[in-house]
C-alpha cells in the first residue's frame, strides 16, 4: 500500500510541476486566486482551468502526503522482533541426545589381577 501511494506521490509532484509551468506568468501573485469571477470559463478564459487543476492537484498531494505519513508511522511502530516466529526456533520439549555409532563398541573386560603364591 505504501509503495503505491509513494508512486502516486511522485506522479502528483510531476503533474503539479507541469501545470504550474504551463500557466501564464503574471505579477499578481496569490491575489489572482481571490477574485470573484473565478468560474470555469470566466473573464480570463481557459487559463483558469490550469489554476483550478493546480489547486485540485495540490489538495490531492497534501492528502496523499498525510496518508503516507500515517502509514509510515504505523510501520515504524511495529518491530522486526514482532514478526519472528519463536515457536519454530525454541523446541517445546528437550531433545534427548542419542549416540549413534556405526562401529560396534569394544568389549569391556574385568581386569585380572595376578595372584602370587604364598610361601608358608
Amino acid at each position: 500500500m505504501s509503495s503505491t501511494l509513494l508512486i502516486v506521490q511522485f506522479i502528483l509532484a510531476i503533474l503539479i510541476t507541469i501545470t504550474i509551468l504551463l500557466q501564464k506568468s503574471s505579477s499578481i501573485g496569490l491575489g489572482a486566486y481571490s477574485g470573484s469571477n473565478e468560474s470555469l470559463f470566466g473573464a480570463k478564459g481557459p487559463g483558469n482551468i490550469l489554476a483550478k487543476a493546480t489547486m485540485i492537484l495540490g489538495l490531492i498531494f497534501v492528502v496523499n502526503t498525510v496518508a503516507l505519513g500515517y502509514i509510515y508511522n504505523q510501520q515504524r511502530m511495529s518491530s522486526a522482533v514482532d514478526s519472528v516466529k519463536t515457536d519454530s526456533l525454541i523446541p517445546s520439549t528437550p531433545i534427548e541426545k542419542t549416540e549413534t555409532n556405526s562401529a560396534p563398541a569394544a568389549p569391556t573386560s574385568v581386569p585380572v589381577v595376578p595372584t602370587t603364591p604364598t610361601n608358608n
